[in-house]
């Protein structure tokens, strides 16, 4: 049987070892009681959600966790079947009985989707699973503490029809990711308070939860029964303020390679790029590397973004366009079909998605989680 080779164009290198050490060094730091859910999210923050997800259950995550319905599905489609999966990021409409006949969690939010839940059992004549989400003080998804009463005591209702088992209790960090932030306390305070009024009311959850991949890394209070790593699980830290992967015992699981497509000699004073916001100060030799903002790589990049080429860093010279962008060599010999490395581990010199994300003004999350379709993941050490 013969392999096919990896794509010459531009690759993404998906260390599914690195995630697999991963989840178990995020394992051995929580609280005893607590089970793991590997977020596998918006494709897995761009690793694909399939290949990670399988890889995170071999390494020991109990659970699965995704934003819309329709993630959660896939995985179902796949053939993961036999593991709770919570999908949390509902709109009315959404496929509730779809979510039911899965045997999905469903975050319920607000007595809207309350509702819609409660007529898709009645539709399918099963039971749906739900988790009752609380606004803690983030302001986004959840119910605020002044309507909980009501949607715990609808949802007890609920249970006792035998439409709904409410399976958790949940909410999510506003700052975890920043040391010392007053709003952590008072959240895991307001959450507390939440879990004691619905657990008096009736509710036997499975599962209690609120902390994220920051609060996982530092807070062991928070971790309830059950945590959720997304970004860590990558290998990328949430945050600087916390320290380098490395300082976790986390690995980066993305390395984005391209290969350089094209090399040329040019004279002192040649415009690179559109707009010529770079121009080359002497004769120099030009390096095309063949992946631009369609494939992900940030254009507020333009002009900083680093790049191993050879044996050197180098900087984006001039805008990064829509498919490629350009790098000075500086006389360098450097031949078409060169290796360049936008972004990885950092073992060999090279940048990492963390570098990517300070020349772009951005996070960490947002380099590896854009990272487009038109570039492959390759998988090693599957």
């Amino acid at each position: 049987m013969t392999e096919t080779p990896p794509p010459r164009r531009a690759r993404a290198e998906i260390d599914l070892g690195a995630l697999r050490a991963n989840v178990r060094t995020l394992r051995a730091r929580v609280a005893p009681q607590a089970q793991v859910m590997a977020v596998v999210k918006a494709d897995a923050y761009g690793h694909g959600a399939v290949r990670c997800a399988r890889a995170a259950l071999d390494a020991g995550a109990a659970w699965l966790g995704t934003a819309t319905p329709h993630e959660a599905l896939a995985l179902r489609a796949a053939g993961i079947t036999d593991v709770p999966v919570l999908c949390w990021l509902w709109t009315p409409g959404d496929p509730w009985a779809e979510g039911i006949e899965a045997g999905l969690d469903m975050a319920v939010s607000g007595m809207w989707a309350l509702r819609e839940v409660v007529e898709a059992a009645r539709e399918t004549g099963r039971r749906a699973r739900i988790q009752l989400k609380t606004d803690t003080g983030l302001g986004r998804n959840g119910c605020q503490p002044a309507d909980w009463p009501e949607l715990v005591g609808e949802a007890l209702k609920a249970e006792k029809d035998g439409r709904v088992t409410v399976t958790g209790l949940w909410s999510h960090f506003a700052c975890a990711d920043e040391p010392g932030h007053p709003s952590i306390a008072s959240q895991l305070d307001v959450f507390r308070t939440m879990l004691d009024y619905a657990e008096k009311a009736g509710v036997r959850p499975e599962v209690r939860h609120i902390a994220n991949s920051p609060a996982t890394l530092t807070l062991p209070e928070t971790h309830f029964d059950l945590v959720r790593p997304g970004i860590a699980m990558y290998g990328v830290s949430p945050s600087p303020e916390l320290g380098v992967p490395a300082d976790f015992g986390l690995r980066p699981v993305m390395t984005l390679k391209a290969s350089v497509a094209l090399v040329k000699q040019v004279p002192a004073g040649h415009g690179v790029s559109y707009g010529h916001h770079y121009v080359t100060e002497r004769e120099t030799r030009l390096g095309l590397v063949p992946v631009g903002y369609a494939d992900g790589i940030p254009r507020h990049a333009s002009g900083r973004g680093p790049v191993l080429v050879g044996d050197r860093v180098r900087r984006v010279a001039g805008r990064v366009a829509m498919d490629q962008f350009v790098v000075d060599l500086d006389g360098d010999t450097v031949e078409p079909g060169t290796e360049a490395v936008l972004f990885g581990p950092g073992d060999r010199g090279e940048p990492t998605a963390q570098d990517w994300a300070e020349a772009a003004d951005t996070i960490a999350y947002e380099i590896v989680t854009r990272i487009g379709a038109r570039v492959p993941r390759v998988y090693v050490n599957g």
